[in-house]
């Protein structure tokens, strides 16, 4: 697919910079495997919402075998509210999906990731509900938010600085 066409899906992200995750490389064959597995991981992710109906293009945005990715997911919707392009960030982090309006790129797409994860660790530690809060799939437990901060942690000093 050629540049403009790839641009074309949303004025907001630049596709330049991906790869199809058909074309994805690892620095290694064991990281390329793991990546692969994370892509179907953020596939299987979103699939597995009623309004996701079906993946048509997957992107790699960034990432680390086994440790954090971030793809670019084209979905056919159920609904007219959800949009047809969403972020995908998978790993030894809980996994969640994020709008591209304020991430047009994928380390961009992460960091949102990592401030949304910190309100949700930042309400469990003061004990205040994270009803409104980005859905983290674990109970809301001090225990979980102090392992959360780690990933959190490790995340900002390795990836984001």
């Amino acid at each position: 697919m050629g540049k403009t066409s790839k641009e074309s899906l949303n004025p907001t992200v630049n596709l330049s910079g991906l790869v199809p995750v058909e074309r994805m490389r690892g620095d290694s064959k064991k990281d390329e495997r793991l990546l692969r597995d994370m892509a179907i991981e953020a596939s299987e992710y979103l699939l597995s919402f009623t309004w996701c109906k079906s993946i048509r293009r997957a992107w790699f945005g960034w990432g680390v075998g086994g440790v954090c990715a971030v793809f670019l997911l084209e979905i056919e919707s159920g609904s007219k509210k959800v949009d047809s392009l969403l972020w995908v960030v998978v790993g030894d982090i809980p996994p969640a999906y994020l709008v591209i309006d304020s991430s047009p790129t994928p380390l961009s797409a992460l960091r949102n990731y990592t401030e949304l994860m910190q309100k949700w660790v930042d309400a469990v530690k003061a004990r205040k509900s994270v009803a409104t809060r980005i859905p983290v799939n674990a109970p809301a437990t001090i225990q979980y938010a102090n392992l959360l901060q780690k990933r959190l942690d490790f995340i900002e000093k390795e990836f984001l600085n």
